[in-house]
């Protein structure tokens, strides 16, 4: 189930990211640190970014991996993009939907706001609606948001943003790794994301690919209101890591070119039908458990799961008792803090840790009291997994 006698006793990581990160990607991260400009990060940081054009199925697309988070990928997304007349429709479906815009406010960009209800995702032709009312030059979305587990239609919004003409900007923060993003095929301009979730690394990197039609619109713009963030600073050093412009985040980067690696040696596409199949399985336990779920049936992502509680089970004390089984999951954001726990089951997760989770479950319900049958929750996930 784990590697060593020393992972067994660590807690399963389940929260919507960091995920759980293998071994092998911990070694490259505790090797010695070398030269930001030498012939180790010639390679590595040239190898990601080469495994990350293949993870999002782009040919020709720039790609980016800096210190930071998903957080600063969002900002440098738009500051790139968007100009002093430009106006940013934002899709949100929860709470990371609503940041897009904080973002925007602060900077001052012309933004407005296309809300679901939590829970859902804004419909693709309600968005061809709201492009056909006024011009747009921008759209942003977020593929899943972590808060409400709400797996946007990427492909069918693509479609209308680009009859519309507009940019099309994705968070893939909760996706990018774990569900298809075909930058090519779908004409996404920019897919940004962060190291720690589907991607399988510690935190600790803002990871973008920017289109070319991206990157010529940030060489039109005169200026932007960043300088760190100023991916046409970066740009040089992606080309040639040989090159400085700030300094990179050295050990992160040689994981993260491991954790790639480990992408590649899996298959994108298989990668996807494990976050599938696994996500199934979970939910099935969790069903035969007494559990429902937060997220409408049409929009469940394949990467966390926003679990509501069965009558009686008080949130706390069900997070606090899983975690004494050795299991860690996330507390509900906003409205639905108290009433659900966030599970994820993304990145480089086993099955048998799946099956290891909702063991964990079962043995917390039966600790708070509730009555629940032996191995209900394994059985229905193996009945998925087919083993």
């Amino acid at each position: 189930m784990f590697e060593s006698n020393e992972m067994a006793r660590e807690k399963l990581l389940l929260v919507p990211g960091p995920s759980p990160v293998l071994p092998r990607i911990l070694e490259a991260l505790a090797r010695p640190t070398v030269s930001h400009v030498g012939p180790e990060m010639v390679r590595e940081l040239g190898g990601a970014c080469e495994n990350l054009k293949k993870i999002v199925f782009s040919e020709k697309g720039e790609p980016f991996i800096i210190a930071g988070a998903g957080t600063l990928s969002m900002e440098m997304a738009l500051l790139n993009v968007v100009g002093p007349d430009d106006r940013v429709l934002v899709l949100s479906q929860g709470y990371f939907g609503k940041r897009m815009a904080e973002i925007c406010r602060a900077f001052g960009l012309r933004h407005d706001v296309l809300e679901s209800e939590w829970g859902k995702a804004v419909l693709p032709e309600e968005l061809a609606a709201r492009l056909s009312e006024r011009p747009y030059q921008v759209v942003a979305c977020t593929h899943v948001d972590t808060s409400t587990g709400a797996c946007g239609p990427v492909e069918a919004y693509a479609r209308a943003v680009k009859k519309a003409g507009a940019l099309f900007v994705v968070d893939g923060v909760c996706a990018t790794g774990g569900i298809a993003e075909r930058m090519d095929d779908w004409t996404i301009d920019i897919v940004l994301t962060a190291a720690q979730k589907c991607l399988g690394t510690p935190p600790g990197l803002s990871v973008l690919v920017l289109s070319e039609r991206a990157v010529e619109k940030r060489r039109s713009l005169a200026s932007v209101a960043a300088y760190y963030s100023d991916l046409l600073r970066w740009l040089p050093v992606m080309h040639d890591p040989a090159k400085y412009f700030s300094t990179p985040c050295v050990n992160e980067v040689r994981a993260f070119y491991e954790a790639t690696r480990v992408i590649m040696e899996e298959g994108a596409e298989a990668r996807f039908a494990r976050h599938d199949l696994f996500a199934r399985a979970m939910r099935a336990g969790l069903a035969a458990l007494g559990f429902g779920f937060f997220t409408d049936q049409r929009f469940l992502a394949s990467t966390l799961s926003v679990v509501a509680y069965p009558e009686g089970v008080d949130d706390k004390a069900f997070r606090s008792t899983l975690y004494e089984n050795g299991v860690v999951v996330a507390g509900g954001l906003a409205q639905t803090a108290g009433r659900v726990f966030r599970m994820g089951h993304m990145g480089n997760l086993t099955a048998e840790q799946v099956l290891l989770a909702l063991d964990a479950v079962e043995t917390s319900l039966k600790t708070l009291g509730r009555a629940v049958a032996l191995g209900a929750g394994a059985r229905a996930a193996r009945g998925v997994l087919g083993s």
